[in-house]
């Protein structure tokens, strides 16, 4: 199963420098976002619907932030501001898993307390914080990867 995901995230991103490539030939001019990555981000986060949506994110962005949250979670709802911040003012995608709709997504990306934040860079996990982080920690472990 982990062959196909990689596939197609390698499809996306071949698909979109395809993408690139024939705008520069066509004389289009690309904005500095996309002359950098390819891909602009979502100013808001990305309610998750579903595993396939969820590699879609990760595969389509460099940088994703996951945010793993209950509604019925205090410091999940402590954290909405920052999390919203970082999807308008970051170059990383945020999206959003509802552990309690998505209990088996929430499981596979180790979510066993909420919130669970888990930063994916090039389609891979490369950092999981478990509780309420604090915005300059968030930035900088986006930048460090982005």
């Amino acid at each position: 199963m982990s062959e196909s995901i990689d596939d197609e995230r390698q499809r996306i991103r071949e698909r979109k420098k395809q993408e690139l490539r024939e705008r520069l030939e066509n004389g289009e001019s690309l904005d500095a976002a996309d002359a950098g990555e390819g891909v602009d981000t979502p100013d808001e986060p990305i309610a998750i619907t579903g595993q396939d949506h969820l590699d879609e994110v990760v595969g389509e962005y460099d940088v994703v932030l996951v945010d793993c949250y209950a509604d019925w979670c205090g410091p999940c709802q402590m954290l909405e501001p920052t999390i919203e911040a970082l999807a308008a003012e970051t170059d990383a995608a945020v999206a959003k898993v509802d552990v309690d709709a998505h209990q088996r997504i929430a499981q596979q990306l180790g979510a066993r307390g909420v919130p669970t934040l888990v930063l994916y860079a090039d389609g891979q996990p490369v950092e999981r914080m478990v509780g309420a982080q604090d915005r300059g920690t968030l930035e900088g472990l986006i930048a460090q990867h982005a």
